[in-house]
């Protein structure tokens, strides 16, 4: 009687078809039996794990006080990774008090050393993963090692470390930043990069300034950015240095800051950045001129009425309805740029502040416009057309505000 492999042989071509057939019937079973296996296994240790985080938070309060010895669960793998997780989850969401009860239970657990340790000394994924959860302790030790990791030669180690620092939020760590920057050059990308410094340097933007004025043009261009941000009403006086930069984003961080400075220091300046080329840099200005609440400020916001971009005249129509105590002249003056985008914007921000009512009342009580201009006024508020030229108004305007028409 033929044997199987005989009766194969025989069947010729046919045969290596069969073959295929049996090899991939194994490779799927084989496939479908390690899926099967991983569910299983997976299964069983998030079941294990899910009881083992429940037996933890349990007694919680124990094991952050230190009465639960750390040899319990410091030696155990997965107790380990329990503890370690739930720590950093807390500290994110608590107030200062349980923060440096957090942070006091991390130190003395060794889980700090142990991160900034593998910080140092793995390689890869186990690497990017501890300089991550180093910059969730915001443990003030761990920003050398960071600090070594900005310098590597893998962009994604740099980007963890600039992750971890700037998750620090501390003044320290942004100054490591700023070193290193300064000596690698613009080697990560200026978007996490500008992130990560306005988190670090809100708290003191001083420690930018040096940078600033020694730094390349690309690094410079970022700096300026996050300056715009963290401008404070200390920095002011330093701010008038870049109120002539030829680097955009410099201007409209002068501009931004100098609307926390004295006006008369701020005034003249923010006048000129109002004219600049750069939309922004105007933009900047304007709204910096309505933070000031001067009505020397007037003539200027009204000049930003008709400026091409829509949200330079939008906030300058802001800073013009925000002086509420002559909003009758001030809508006149409006009428008289005869720009019926700037029109546009100022009823929009009427609107807005909900002032509509209250300028319709200034109208209607005033003694300085005839009947005939007041009906003209009145006309233009409702229908926001403006008149035409043979009904152009004569409305006594102060000299202040009339200084543009």
């Amino acid at each position: 009687m033929a044997s199987i492999f005989e009766k194969l042989w025989n069947l010729g071509p046919a045969a290596f078809i069969l073959k295929a057939i049996v090899a991939a019937f194994i490779a799927n079973a084989m496939l479908l039996a390690f899926i099967l296996f991983r569910r299983a296994y997976r299964k069983r240790y998030f079941t294990r794990r899910d009881k083992r985080v429940f037996e933890l938070r349990q007694n919680w309060d124990a094991l952050i006080s230190g009465k639960v010895p750390y040899t319990e669960w410091r030696n155990k793998t997965l107790d380990l990774q329990i503890v370690e997780a739930m720590a950093l989850d807390a500290l994110e969401a608590s107030g200062p008090e349980e923060s440096a009860r957090l942070l006091k239970f991390l130190r003395n657990s060794g889980l700090i050393e142990k991160r900034i340790c593998e910080a140092r000394q793995f390689t890869g994924w186990r690497r990017l993963q501890a300089l991550v959860a180093l910059g969730c302790t915001r443990a003030p030790e761990g920003i050398s090692a960071l600090a070594e990791g900005l310098r590597d030669g893998d962009i994604e180690v740099r980007l963890a470390a600039l992750r971890g620092l700037g998750r620090m939020a501390s003044p320290q760590a942004g100054e490591e930043i700023l070193a290193s920057v300064a000596e690698m050059g613009l080697c990560i990308p200026a978007l996490p990069l500008q992130n990560a410094l306005i988190q670090c340097t809100a708290e003191r933007p001083q420690i930018l300034l040096p940078y600033i004025r020694h730094a390349e043009s690309p690094f410079r261009e970022v700096l300026g950015r996050v300056l715009g941000e963290v401008a404070t009403p200390s920095l002011g006086p330093d701010l008038l240095q870049f109120a002539e930069d030829e680097i955009d984003e410099l201007r409209a961080a002068a501009a931004r800051g100098l609307s926390h400075t004295k006006v008369e220091l701020a005034l003249d300046v923010l006048s000129e950045l109002g004219h600049d080329p750069t939309w922004f840099v105007r933009l900047r200005a304007i709204v910096s001129l309505g933070k000031l609440s001067d009505r020397r400020t007037i003539p200027t916001l009204l000049r930003g009425l008709t400026d091409a971009n829509r949200l330079v005249r939008f906030r300058a129509a802001e800073g013009l309805v925000a002086f509420k105590t002559e909003m009758g002249p001030i809508f006149a003056a409006v009428i008289a740029t005869r720009d019926r985008y700037g029109l546009h914007a100022y009823l929009t921000a009427l609107e807005n502040a909900h002032l509509r009512g209250m300028l319709e009342e200034e109208l209607q009580a005033s003694t300085n416009i005839s009947e005939k201009e007041k009906g003209h006024l009145q006309s233009v508020l409702m229908t926001g057309a403006l008149p035409t030229e043979d009904a152009a108004m004569t409305a006594e305007i102060p000299e202040h505000v009339a200084a543009l028409r």
